[in-house]
């Protein structure tokens, strides 16, 4: 564990996930290995790509160095990992790219960020790229149902001040991993508000009845925040699309969204959280 690891490690984990200081506005995720000569779990923050099939691809760069990284090297004993979001950990099987496949992805990494290249360029070897397959999880902790939600809208509030910011210093050109991070967006909120709509919403119905227009009128929200990634969706899937566009269509869900995530906060936690606690 490196002077400046430890640091990192401490503030995502306090505060779930959000991590400022020398990294803000990275992806990160905990992923913890388990040491190929001693047995015992090695953690380490590392950032992370959307890839667009269901994996978090992490590149085991090492800043350049001529050796790999640690981490990388106990994969390769070990591929059965630990990987921490804030909000969620879960188990993953890790799985080494090659061929075209690496190259493709270290490419869009590359091109959101010219670091990777420059890290590329300072060595011999090729810089590995791992994909990282969930198999189980779950809550990173046990938290009242109220909490638990704020923990996750605050993910989504995350996402977007990253992807706002990407498509701000993108330049006029759409590339590919702008493209996959826009539809993550889309794919995760989609599922978090099926998942409202059809699990936590009609246990509050039944527990609160006094709630009814409230949840009626979040689930009109969902059905114009679905309408708003839709359109996220088409702008995307243009293959003559800027960046203008994609601000403009990120800009509006940010405004609607941001809404909507404070309105349900306030009208919801309360009962929330009476429900008890969501089990890590």
């Amino acid at each position: 564990m490196s002077d400046f690891e430890q640091p990192v490690i401490e503030e995502f984990r306090a505060n779930r996930g959000n991590v400022g200081g020398a990294r803000p506005g990275s992806r990160l995720v905990l992923l913890t290995t388990t040491g190929r000569r001693s047995g015992q779990p090695h953690t380490v923050p590392v950032e992370f790509l959307h890839d667009g099939n269901g994996r978090t691809l992490v590149i085991a760069s090492a800043a350049g160095a001529e050796e790999h990284p640690q981490w990388y090297r106990n994969l390769l004993t070990e591929p059965r990992v630990t990987v921490e979001t804030g909000a969620f950990t879960y188990t993953a099987d890790a799985e080494v790219l090659d061929g075209a496949e690496r190259d493709a992805a270290f490419a869009r990494a590359a091109e959101m960020d010219p670091t990777w290249a420059e890290y590329q360029r300072r060595t011999d070897r090729v810089i590995p790229v791992v994909a990282l397959r969930p198999v189980e999880g779950g809550p990173a902790e046990d938290l009242p149902w109220g909490d638990a939600l704020t923990v996750i809208h605050d993910v989504f509030r995350r996402e977007l001040a990253t992807l706002r910011a990407e498509v701000a210093r993108s330049g006029p050109r759409l590339g590919a991993q702008l493209r996959i991070n826009c539809l993550a967006l889309c794919q995760g909120l989609g599922h978090h508000h099926h998942t409202e709509d059809d699990g936590t919403f009609p246990l509050l119905d039944e527990a609160n009845p006094e709630l009814a227009g409230v949840l009626a009128g979040l689930r009109a929200e969902h059905e114009a925040i679905a309408a708003l990634l839709g359109r996220l969706r088409t702008v995307v899937a243009d293959e003559g699309a800027d960046a203008g566009a994609v601000a403009e269509q990120v800009g509006q869900l940010t405004r609607q969204l941001e809404a909507h995530l404070d309105h349900e906060e306030r009208e919801l936690i309360p009962a929330l959280n009476a429900l008890g606690a969501v089990r890590a």
